[in-house]
């Protein structure tokens, strides 16, 4: 049977999501703690990369086994708690049709991006501090020319081993938060590197450094090699995968 496993992680001490070996990667720990528990080899499909020192407040996770009489999902997912290391959290565990996918059945991904305003210590490893005032118009009327369908090659990391760069973007702004401001961006997909690549090209735009109609220039000009930096990864989380109906039964 296959079971779909939500998981949130602080990203800063692994070398990303997918295995690579003699490297710690969340995907490692998982498959390890599930084959540890169940006494048997499991492996987990994820529903996206996050590269090294990214985090994640929902992720998703599927795997396939047969579980023993006497472990039900309520024993396995308290096990795996107890099993995975203090900063990979088991949330929720359920079974799902065969056919389910943690990747390819996703129908949105949501990604959020912190900076803070002022030096916060208890944030150093989860947002990015900013030392200047940062025109918070301008970087959200630049961001309003990403919704829709385009090619975010100008956004991607060279050689990023994508089979093409188009996306469709439904939703990406700046919006107050606690000591700063998160960036919000959700869409059906995103190719390697485009957030914090988008992030970097925006925060040029509140510091005046690009227009927000250099930015929507930038974007349809499709040439990775004239984008800003991309933003560092510590204030990166993958926010929430969503679903299609009947995939994840409602929370009890």
């Amino acid at each position: 049977m296959r079971y779909f496993l939500h998981l949130a992680y602080d990203g800063t001490h692994y070398r990303g999501w997918q295995i690579q070996p003699g490297q710690p990667t969340v995907q490692a720990e998982l498959d390890r703690c599930l084959t540890q528990i169940l006494r048997r080899p499991t492996y987990c499909v994820g529903s996206g990369r996050t590269d090294t020192g990214v985090h994640a407040s929902h992720q998703v996770a599927h795997f396939d086994a047969e579980l023993p009489d006497n472990m039900p999902l309520d024993v396995l997912l308290y096990r795996l708690r107890r099993a995975l290391p203090p900063d990979i959290g088991a949330l929720r565990l359920h079974p799902v049709p065969d056919e389910a996918h943690a990747r390819f059945s996703a129908e949105e991904r949501n990604y959020e991006y912190f900076v803070v305003t002022r030096p916060d210590p208890f944030r150093r490893d989860h947002a990015l501090y900013v030392d200047r005032p940062l025109d918070i118009a301008a970087m959200n009327e630049a961001a309003g020319y990403m919704l829709g369908q385009f090619d975010f090659t100008s956004f991607s990391k060279v050689k990023g081993g994508e089979n093409h760069y188009v996306c469709y973007c439904t939703a990406a702004g700046w919006h107050p938060a606690p000591g700063g401001w998160v960036f919000r961006i959700r869409a059906n997909r995103f190719v390697r590197g485009m957030v914090r690549l988008v992030v970097g090209t925006l925060l040029d735009v509140g510091r005046g450094k690009m227009t927000p109609r250099e930015f929507q220039q930038l974007l349809w000009a499709q040439r990775r090699v004239d984008a800003s930096g991309a933003a560092p990864a510590r204030g990166l989380f993958l926010s929430r995968v969503e679903y299609e109906d009947g995939i994840v039964p409602e929370a009890e």
